[in-house]
Formats: C-alpha cells, sequence, structure tokens
C-alpha cells in the first residue's frame, strides 16, 4: 500500500513541529528523589502529630520549646480548626459531666478554673514569640498580661457560664502573681467572665514553688474550707494532677508551652 506523498510531509512536518517545541535545558529530578522529599515531609508531619499527642497525655518529659521541625505544625494548629474543635469538645464534655451531678444545698460544689490558654487566651502573644519555639521570657510575658488583652476562649466562657448558672461556686486558680490581680480582674470582665467566687493568685508564699505544688495546696485549703471540687479545668497537667484533685478533670489542649 502506497502512501500518497502529501500525507507522508504533513506526517513529517507535525513531527518536526512537535520537536521544535520540547523545552531546552529543562532540569527533570528523577522520580525516586520527588518521591523521597515527599516522604520526608509526611514522616516529620506524623512525628510532629506524635509529639503533640504524646504531650497531651502527659507522655512528654519536661521540655522547654516546641521542636523547630514541628514550629510550623503548632502555628497551623493553633491558629486552625482544630484547635477550636479540640476545645469545643472538652467543654462540651465537661459540661455534660458537670449537668449529671446531684449539687447540694449547701454551696459548697465547687468547679476549679485555670486562667491562661484555659479561660483566656494569650495566642497574640506567642504568635509573636514563635508559638512556643521561643524559650519562655518572664519579663516580656509580664509585660503582656499587664496590657489587660487576651480575649476569651470562647468554648471556655460557655462551659464557665453553664456551671455558673448550675449552681456551681467557681473558683479561679492561677499562676499568674498577686501583683496582676488588678488587671487580671479587668481583662476577665471585659472578655466576659463574671461572678466568680475566689479568684486565687500566687502569693510571695508561693514563690519557687513547682505549680503541681502550688495548686495542689491550693485546692487542699479550698477542702479544708468545706468545697467539694467537683470539676477542673485547665491546659496543664500541674493545673490537675498532685492531691486534693477533683471528681473529674478537664485537660485543654496546649502544644505551645509545657508548665510542671
Amino acid at each position: 500500500m502506497k502512501i500518497p506523498l502529501f500525507k507522508l510531509f504533513l506526517l513529517f512536518s507535525l513531527f518536526s513541529l512537535s520537536l521544535s517545541h520540547e523545552p531546552q535545558n529543562l532540569l527533570v529530578f528523577p522520580r525516586p528523589l520527588i518521591v523521597e522529599y515527599s516522604e520526608l515531609d509526611e514522616d516529620v508531619n506524623l512525628r510532629c502529630t506524635s509529639w503533640r499527642f504524646a504531650g497531651e497525655a502527659n507522655n512528654l518529659s519536661p521540655w522547654k520549646t516546641v521542636p523547630k521541625e514541628c514550629a510550623e505544625q503548632v502555628k497551623e494548629y493553633m491558629t486552625g480548626k482544630g484547635y477550636v474543635y479540640d476545645l469545643e469538645i472538652a467543654s462540651k464534655e465537661a459540661a455534660e459531666f458537670a449537668k449529671s451531678l446531684q449539687l447540694q444545698d449547701d454551696g459548697f460544689d465547687a468547679w476549679v478554673f485555670d486562667i491562661d490558654e484555659t479561660l483566656l487566651s494569650n495566642l497574640p502573644y506567642y504568635a509573636a514569640h514563635g508559638y512556643g519555639l521561643e524559650v519562655f521570657d518572664h519579663k516580656k510575658f509580664d509585660d503582656w498580661v499587664e496590657k489587660g488583652i487576651a480575649p476569651a476562649l470562647e468554648p471556655s466562657l460557655k462551659l464557665y457560664e453553664d456551671v455558673l448558672n448550675m449552681g456551681y461556686k467557681v473558683i479561679l486558680l492561677t499562676g499568674r502573681s498577686e501583683q496582676h490581680r488588678d488587671v487580671t480582674v479587668d481583662n476577665l470582665i471585659n472578655a466576659g467572665f463574671r461572678d466568680w467566687h475566689q479568684l486565687i493568685l500566687r502569693s510571695s508564699d508561693d514563690k519557687g514553688k513547682l505549680a503541681v505544688v502550688y495548686k495542689s495546696d491550693k485546692r487542699s485549703e479550698m477542702e479544708k474550707d468545706g468545697y467539694r471540687i467537683l470539676g477542673n479545668s485547665g491546659d496543664q497537667w500541674s493545673d490537675l494532677l498532685g492531691s486534693s484533685v477533683s471528681v473529674r478533670s478537664f485537660k485543654l489542649p496546649n502544644p505551645m508551652y509545657y508548665i510542671a
């Protein structure tokens, strides 16, 4: 079978045209190298997720900063929907538990709340300091606290209002020092919190105590005063563990810092 001459010419012309449009000097990486980078990114992401999970489960040894390779993931978590959803489910479960209890009529059924990263968010401060990538600076943080502009964590505000309306005595137990009392009160009120029964801050007598010891001591004093600590909400395990613990505790997420 003979191919007409004009068809051969057309075929050759198209072939030549396709060759003329091939990119020149194009650097093409071998496929295995691309896969290797993809697997590396995935591995780092999985390891950082595991690190966050270990922190929330209290399986990590004391740490001072977020691992450098996890800084971006922590930022994405804290500024994304995941953090909000985790706060919401913790607050929802706490509210369900609070509703399930039959309170006594003597006014001594108490719910304890931490403040920082529990009721108030210091995310604006940590956004300027690497979301936990920097070593904690007490002076800089104290300066931030004195501004009194920390916003409420909305799911925690809802829980706070719920337990207050159920008849619990709300006791705020914070690691902030007594010198920050006035600005802390103003900040809480401006953020929507009201009618707490007690606000306990670190006095000079508490200076140097580990948080878990300080908060255990204060809860022990509450019990000696006759309070039954039915619930406790905090973002650090040191808010919740130790002695004189609540009937049930609720850990809020915080991968940015650790307090012993």
